[in-house]
């Protein structure tokens, strides 16, 4: 990954847009990790940010973080709304969300490969991808990624809480 040997604490981001249905979830998750943050061991290491799913302010949001989370709307088909998918970006194995499996016009695969190619990766890359029902115009998730979004913020604090890092 990233070559710097001080990368430190970790960075939760949430791609989407709250304006567009189920394209908010990662939003959502964010915003449930913010409201629960005094609960974490190492609340200051951990930044929380929001994204659109630009690739210069993805690698921005996780530059010199030990682990990087990103969470998403994913297109599937046949489609689960509101199924999970968690991914591992390591260098053995081949990135897999590629085309349309994202759900904005720069997928997040592309954004992996151009940050792999400026050495601005995150020491870990963690996706969480999940399946979308609607992501028309409209504000609100739908009743199964709704459902998704609390189980969703405590494996998250789980990741975080493996992957805190040393001292305060």
């Amino acid at each position: 990954m990233h070559a710097s040997a001080a990368l430190t604490g970790a960075a939760v981001i949430g791609v989407g847009n709250d304006h567009r249905r189920d394209d908010g979830v990662g939003w959502a998750v964010v915003a449930g990790l913010a409201h629960r943050r005094r609960q974490w061991p190492h609340p200051h290491r951990v930044r929380l940010a929001r994204s659109d799913g630009d690739p210069a302010r993805l690698m921005c949001a996780w530059e010199d973080v030990r682990l990087a989370v990103v969470v998403d709307a994913a297109y599937a088909h046949p489609a689960r709304p509101g199924r999970i998918h968690r991914l591992r970006l390591d260098d053995d194995l081949p990135w897999t969300l590629r085309g349309g499996a994202g759900s904005h016009d720069f997928p997040l695969g592309d954004t992996v490969r151009l940050a792999r190619a400026l050495d601005r990766l995150p020491g870990e890359l963690l996706v969480y991808a999940v399946e979308a029902a609607d992501t028309g115009f409209g504000t609100g998730l739908s009743p199964q990624v709704a459902a998704a979004v609390e189980p969703l913020v405590r494996r998250i604090e789980e990741d975080l809480a493996r992957h805190a890092p040393d001292g305060p």
